[in-house]
């Protein structure tokens, strides 16, 4: 009498839960590497060992170019300082303590700053300069 083997072994691989997670891991560091560097405009900040923790409504950021500056509010390109004012004007109306963080880079002459800082003085915003610790 012959005795057969109840059940078999299957030898192959499934890959198919592997592709899913290697999958899965790809679209988590997309959205990850998206979220980590958000001002997109390449900046020498100063550097300073004293950091704030204030979050900002929105950005200001000035960019030496030659002999002129290029102006930026969020990611939007503005001319020159009435345009600087009119763009946080419109961001932030209706806010209650608007904060504005100012981005520039190391080459920027101080005049620069002061100006975007008469603004947000003239205005009643908060101004934080942003720098590198």
């Amino acid at each position: 009498m012959a005795i057969k083997r109840g059940s078999k072994v299957e030898q192959g691989f499934s890959a198919s839960a592997m592709t899913d997670l290697m999958f899965l891991l790809l679209i988590f560091m997309i959205i990850a590497t998206t979220l980590i560097n958000p001002n997109a405009l390449k900046l020498i900040l100063p550097k300073s060992s004293n950091q704030l923790k204030d979050k900002a409504i929105t950005t200001v950021s000035i960019q030496k170019v030659g002999n002129g500056y290029n102006y930026y509010v969020e990611l939007d390109r503005v001319q020159g300082m009435q345009g600087i004012e009119a763009a946080l004007q419109q961001r932030l109306a209706g806010q209650t303590d608007p904060t504005v963080s100012l981005h520039c880079d190391k080459t920027v002459a101080v005049d620069e700053v002061v100006k975007v800082m008469n603004i947000a003085k003239d205005n009643d915003y908060r101004l934080i300069l942003a720098t590198q610790p």
